[in-house]
């Protein structure tokens, strides 16, 4: 990842660029034959599958009817319908913070520093 330093002057380089007229052929790095490879690729306009982790969904966006989330310290998992994830926190609520909130009750695999104790989260498909 580029520094914010880094970023501003490849800002700036490309305002020059387009400033000065230059068209994208000319301006890049790599040739032709590079990107023409890359645009014909057919995975190229492929998006991951549902474009959005399941986790980050809301849950009136998740298709599926059951929802798993386990830890992968205790191994402890826990399912639940998408209608009762529904029922108890709406339709808008993000499946990882429901899935958090069920995990909530506490880890038993106690690390004695409490940034680390808790259940770290494993969202699985069914």
């Amino acid at each position: 990842m580029p520094t914010p330093k880094q970023m501003e002057r490849m800002e700036a380089e490309a305002v020059r660029k387009l400033a000065s007229g230059m068209t994208g052929a000319e301006s890049a790095d790599m040739p032709p034959e590079y990107w023409d490879a890359v645009l014909s690729d057919p995975s190229a306009g492929a998006r991951p599958s549902g474009g959005v982790p399941l986790q980050q969904r809301r849950l009136s966006e998740i298709p599926r009817h059951v929802l798993r989330v386990s830890c992968r310290r205790c191994d402890r998992v826990v399912e639940i319908q998408t209608a009762d994830a529904i029922r108890l926190a709406g339709p808008h609520a993000v499946w990882k913070d429901v899935g958090m909130r069920l995990l909530g009750d506490g880890c038993p695999q106690r690390t004695g520093s409490r940034d680390d104790d808790g259940c770290w989260p494993n969202f699985e498909t069914p």
